[in-house]
């Protein structure tokens, strides 16, 4: 038996990349994990790997996070933790030139869909006499990455709400924290990790020299989750290898093939 044995723990994005290598450490812990995401196929894929549990959900839609809470809450009749990992970006691109759609897009999903997430899913950790959210940040969010738009911002207000949340629900007992993970090698940036001038740059500005895997950032969401960390709340913690001591990453070689020199640097026609 471990400590997870019997807990029921909600993973938003857990049907790929980071969420999904939180959530499977969760099960074979021995928690019972519910993986929510917007790409159903992914989830079954999951599924069938494992012994996840999964709902389809957007994030961004109020009515189905609640039923998504409601189900993942349904298996053992109350909820003890979530994995707020849901997030994305549409804006690439020099801040001259971001389309508003798409960094309305990109703030919904990030910042929104995380709040949510944290008002009907914090309902049931009240309910229950406490528990843990984890958020799923970025290096982004303390760390400029030029030409990023709205992720690093939106990342920004992610953790501005695990503050203000740990501090409203304290009282509760309810813990909220969140993970700024680094480069991690997951199918998302495999151009990048493969290998080149950018995976290069992030070696340059990463003082323990290696990309970082999706376990380095499970191991520290389930200590997060867990009651080796009952009197840690509020805090957002660097899982980067130290690049967060340095600077963002240059991807300079990649966008000035699409929007030019003077185009990186604000230029418009």
């Amino acid at each position: 038996m471990t400590e997870f044995e019997g807990k029921s723990i909600l993973v938003t994005g857990g049907g790929s990349g980071i969420g999904l290598g939180i959530a499977t450490a969760l099960a074979d812990a021995g928690a019972t994990v519910t993986i929510v995401g917007r790409t159903k196929s992914k989830l079954d894929d999951a599924a069938e790997a494992t012994s996840l549990r999964t709902y389809p959900a957007d994030v961004t839609d109020e009515d189905t996070v609640v039923d998504a809470v409601a189900f993942a809450t349904s298996h053992t009749g109350r909820l003890d933790g979530v994995v707020a990992c849901a997030g994305g970006n549409e804006t690439i691109a020099p801040v001259t030139q971001i389309d508003a759609a798409a960094w309305r897009r990109t703030v919904e999903l990030n910042v929104t869909g995380t709040m949510l997430t944290l008002k009907h899913s914090g309902r049931e950790l009240v309910r229950g006499g406490g528990g843990s959210f984890v958020a799923i940040s970025s290096i982004a969010s303390s760390n400029t990455h030029r030409w990023f738009g709205a992720y690093g911002v939106s990342k920004s207000g992610v953790d501005h709400l695990v503050q203000l949340a740990a501090d409203e629900l304290g009282a509760s007992n309810v813990r909220v924290n969140g993970i700024r993970p680094g480069l991690t090698r997951t199918d998302l940036v495999a151009l990048i990790t493969d290998g080149g001038p950018i995976l290069d740059d992030y070696m340059q500005c990463t003082p323990l020299n290696r990309v970082g895997e999706v376990s380095d950032i499970a191991a520290l969401a389930l200590f997060l989750l867990g009651t080796q960390s009952s009197w840690i709340t509020g805090q957002i913690i660097n899982v980067d290898g130290g690049q967060s001591l340095r600077r963002g990453p240059d991807y300079t070689s990649m966008l000035e093939q699409v929007f030019g020199a003077d185009g990186l640097r604000g230029v418009t026609a």
